[in-house]
């Protein structure tokens, strides 16, 4: 069975497997085997990869049973057609916490996962055929009863999946940056609070000891010394009603005496 590789942010099975270098029968000159380099395996290889890289076929499965990993899910998958890779995205860190403190399951799980088909024509058969079913297999397994969810993803390569893993990737790291200098500004800011503190501490304590050393004519040299508050006055205008009853002309008192003592 092909050993998988593990990858930053998910588990990658591409099914590769390690060979030694080929031994071509025909007899050299000296009548010794020749061997093929690695070079040329490795040129025809990356040529066969270019050449059916768009005949590939990509499934989505929205869901991975519990306790189902990149292994069984190829032998279980292998059975309907050629696989090549196979990534799955490991569940939330959090959440795989809280199962274990609950006393579940304490291996990995996976959340969601790709599956990478030879052909086309086997990966749509193999969507359109699983889904919705159920898994089935021997009955003492875990997932014996679980229900397969399986989608063709078509005008979808290899390709996009690893460019939009390493775009998730970026904008977690610069997300993760912001937290981080947002963290490192709080503590600045917290440790030069509590400096001052201490600064102003340190000097009423002073204070005090000194005021305790000298008596009271340092206390009340202190007193002396301290500036008197100022009260600030800031001129205010009439209104203009009591300015208006002011001006009004008046009739004189003995005017007024005047015409109704003489009525």
């Amino acid at each position: 069975m092909p050993e998988p590789k593990e990858e930053q942010d998910g588990f990658l099975d591409d099914g590769d497997s390690d060979s030694d270098d080929h031994v071509d029968v025909a007899a050299e000159r000296d009548g010794g085997p020749r061997k093929v380099g690695k070079k040329k395996k490795e040129t025809t290889a990356s040529g066969a990869a270019a050449g059916g890289g768009g005949k590939r076929g990509v499934c989505y499965l929205s869901r991975v049973p519990p306790r189902m990993d990149p292994f069984i899910l190829r032998q279980i998958l292998s059975r309907h057609g050629d696989i090549q890779r196979i990534y799955l995205t490991p569940e939330d860190p959090t959440v795989q916490v809280r199962r274990k403190q609950a006393g579940g399951f304490r291996g990995k799980e996976f959340s969601e996962g790709w599956v990478e088909f030879t052909k086309k024509s086997v990966a749509k058969r193999v969507a359109s055929m699983l889904n919705g079913e159920q898994i089935g297999g021997k009955k003492r397994s875990s997932f014996f009863y679980d229900i397969w969810n399986i989608k063709y993803l078509s005008n979808f390569k290899w390709d996009d999946l690893t460019i939009e893993m390493a775009n998730k990737n970026r904008t977690r790291e610069e997300k993760l940056a912001l937290e981080l200098s947002a963290a490192k500004r709080e503590r600045d800011f917290y440790l030069s609070k509590v400096d001052q503190s201490r600064a102003i501490n340190s000097m009423q304590e002073r204070a005090k000891k000194k005021q305790k050393t000298q008596g009271p004519a340092f206390s009340g040299g202190i007193g002396d010394a301290q500036e008197p508050k100022v009260i600030r006055k800031f001129p205010q205008n009439r209104p203009v009603v009591e300015q208006a009853a002011q001006s009004k002309p008046r009739l004189s008192k003995e005017l007024l005496a005047g015409v109704f003592s003489g009525s």
